[in-house]
């Protein structure tokens, strides 16, 4: 054999070797990532309801009982987040594979352990108004819903909001349910009041403008803490 010809049969060969490790490699990771989902599926089919296939509000209780949080902890909320859930009291499989996959777990003990990340993950300031905004959205049950009763508002301000905005959101409950000017609240005005909480100085409001694009109902309440103060 002449020495062209060995050259090329060994890169052959080094190159057939080569190939064959990657292929190994592959086949590995893949085998990884089917087991990986084999756990994260068999997971939600215990708390999936068996003729739906939904994990619904039951099944959800359930999870919840599992992880020792109560159903109306604000991380279950988060959790629908990054699930991106579209149905309140819902889980579809895939919302459950894309959330699980996001968190990197596969687990409820590693489901138990990512609920504190989450939390950090959320409140950071380049993620909590998307998550505060999903939060409406994701209380809109009806379909073509655009807005939420003065009750489930007060309810889920004081959820989303109530542990970095206290005071705000104990004097904007107090507002919304003696007042009597509005039966609902829509999106505009929600988030309208995130950017409330963190422009403008409280209790004492000097900075408050009504010659901005505030909506009404804030004016309002603005009105009736500065009467209250008199």
């Amino acid at each position: 054999m002449g020495r062209a010809s060995k050259r090329k049969s060994d890169f052959e060969s080094s190159a057939s070797a080569k190939n064959a490790r990657v292929d190994s490699v592959r086949s590995a990771s893949s085998k990884a990532v089917t087991k990986l989902q084999e756990r994260v599926d068999e997971l939600y089919n215990k708390y999936a309801n068996k003729t739906s296939e939904l994990m619904d509000p039951e099944g959800i209780e359930a999870l919840c009982s599992a992880l020792k949080v109560d159903h109306t902890d604000v991380r279950i909320l988060m959790l629908a987040w990054k699930m991106k859930a579209e149905k309140q009291g819902y889980f579809t499989k895939d919302e459950w594979r894309r959330g699980l996959k996001a968190l990197r777990v596969d687990t409820m003990n590693k489901l138990k352990k990512a609920l504190p990340e989450l939390e950090k993950e959320v409140l950071k300031s380049e993620n909590f108004e998307n998550f505060y905004n999903f939060s409406f959205r994701y209380c809109l049950t009806e379909e073509k819903q655009k807005c939420l009763d003065i009750e489930s508002t007060c309810l889920l301000i004081d959820l989303v909001l109530g542990s970095q905005y206290r005071p705000q959101v104990d004097s904007f409950t107090e507002f919304l349910k003696i007042q009597s000017d509005y039966k609902v609240m829509n999106m505009d005005q929600w988030t309208n009041f995130l950017r409330f909480c963190q422009e403008i100085s409280f209790p004492d409001l000097q900075n408050y403008d009504t010659c901005q694009a505030w909506p009404l109902i804030l004016d309002n309440f603005v009105e009736w803490m500065k009467e209250k103060k008199m």
